[in-house]
C-alpha cells in the first residue's frame, strides 16, 4: 500500500512540473511579441557623386591649339550634390563649362568641358580635383595629352588688298598682314606676277610665331590708265609651302592740275611732323577723309596734291604727329576746294 500511495503522488508532482513550464513558454512569447512590434528607424537622404572615367588622354595637339574633352558626372545618391570648385594642377589644361557651384539632383548628371592647350612639344598630365558636399568625398580625374609640332599654316590678310587710284608715273601703297596658326612659320620669300605690284616690309626670311602675323606693304606703280591685278605668292615652311594673296589698283591719267597747301607750324613740344588728309566734298559737305601723304610725315608746313581729278571738288585737313607717335585732331577745315574740269 505504501509503494502504490507513493507511485501516484509522484504522478501528481510531474504533472505539476509540466503546468509550470507551460506557464514559463507563454511569458517567453508575450515577450518577443511586444519587442517585435516597435518601430523601424529613420532612413538618411544622401547624395553620391560618379564620375564618368577616372582618367582622360586628349592624344597628340598641335601646339598653339586647343582639345576639348568631356566628362560625365553623376549623383547616384538619394539627395541632391553641390560641386563648389574643381581645381586643376597645371594651366595648360582648363575646365570651359559649366560654371561653378553647380548642383546635380539626385539621379541626374552633368557634363564638365575640359580642354588641353599645350605650349610646347612634349607629354602633359594634370590631375582634376572636384569638391562637392557628397558623401563619398572629393573626387579627382587624371588628364594626359601630348603636344606636337607639326607643321603650321601661313594666311594672308585681307583676301584682296586694294591700292586704289594711282596716278599714272607715281606709286601707291597698301599693307597686309601673315597670320601663322598651328605652329611658327618662317617665310623665305614673297613675290608678285605681276611687274607693277611689288611686295616689301619683309626682311626675309622672317619666323611668325604660331597665333601672331607679320606686316607687308604691296606698292603698285601703274604705266597706264586703268584696272590691273596681281597674285602674290609667299613661300614658307608652313603646309602648304605657298600661300597666295590678291592685289588690285587703278592707274589714273597724270591730272592736269595740283593743289598746294601750307599751314602754320604746331606750337606743340616734340612734333615730329603732320599727316594730309583729303575727302571729297559733295552736297554742301565733306565725305570721309583718307591720308594722302602714305606711311611718311611731311616735315615742312606746305604740301602739293598732284592726284586730283579735274572737274572735282575736295575738303582738306592736317594733322601733327609728336615724338611719340601721337597724333592731334584736325586743323582747320579747307572745304570745297574746286578743282577744273579739263
Amino acid at each position: 500500500m505504501i509503494t502504490r500511495s507513493r507511485t501516484a503522488l509522484g504522478a501528481k508532482g510531474l504533472r505539476a512540473a509540466s503546468v509550470g513550464l507551460l506557464l514559463l513558454s507563454l511569458a517567453i512569447l508575450v515577450g518577443c511579441q511586444g519587442f517585435s512590434s516597435s518601430k523601424p528607424a529613420t532612413q538618411v537622404q544622401s547624395g553620391t557623386l560618379l564620375l564618368g572615367s577616372a582618367s582622360l588622354d586628349f592624344g597628340s595637339v598641335t601646339v598653339g591649339t586647343s582639345k576639348t574633352l568631356t566628362l560625365a558626372i553623376s549623383n547616384t545618391g538619394t539627395a541632391p550634390v553641390t560641386i563648389s570648385s574643381a581645381a586643376i594642377s597645371t594651366k595648360y589644361f582648363s575646365l570651359s563649362g559649366p560654371s561653378l557651384p553647380v548642383t546635380i539632383a539626385a539621379g541626374q548628371n552633368s557634363t564638365f568641358s575640359l580642354v588641353f592647350t599645350p605650349n610646347a612639344a612634349g607629354a602633359f598630365s594634370a590631375t582634376v580635383s572636384v569638391s562637392s558636399d557628397a558623401t563619398n568625398g572629393p573626387a579627382s580625374v587624371s588628364l594626359s595629352g601630348t603636344g606636337t609640332t607639326g607643321p603650321g599654316q601661313l594666311t594672308a590678310t585681307p583676301a584682296t588688298l586694294g591700292v586704289g587710284n594711282v596716278v599714272v608715273g607715281t606709286s601707291g601703297t597698301v599693307s597686309g598682314s601673315l597670320n601663322a596658326s598651328g605652329a611658327s612659320v618662317t617665310v623665305t620669300a614673297a613675290g608678285s606676277n605681276n611687274s607693277r605690284f611689288t611686295v616689301g616690309g619683309l626682311a626675309l626670311p622672317v619666323t611668325i610665331p604660331a597665333g601672331q602675323s607679320a606686316a607687308f606693304t604691296v606698292t603698285f606703280s601703274p604705266q597706264v590708265a586703268g584696272g590691273a591685278s596681281a597674285t602674290l605668292t609667299f613661300t614658307s615652311s608652313a603646309q602648304p609651302s605657298t600661300s597666295t594673296d590678291a592685289a588690285t589698283g587703278t592707274g589714273t591719267a597724270a591730272p592736269t592740275y595740283s593743289v598746294n597747301l601750307s599751314w602754320n607750324a604746331s606750337t606743340s613740344p616734340n612734333i615730329s611732323g603732320y599727316n594730309i588728309y583729303r575727302a571729297a566734298y559733295s552736297a554742301g559737305s565733306c565725305g570721309s577723309y583718307a591720308k594722302i601723304n602714305g606711311s611718311n610725315l611731311v616735315t615742312s608746313t606746305a604740301y602739293t596734291d598732284a592726284s586730283v581729278v579735274d572737274g572735282t571738288a575736295y575738303c582738306y585737313a592736317t594733322t601733327a604727329v609728336n615724338s611719340a607717335n601721337e597724333e592731334s585732331s584736325y586743323s582747320n577745315i579747307a572745304s570745297n576746294v574746286q578743282i577744273p574740269a579739263p
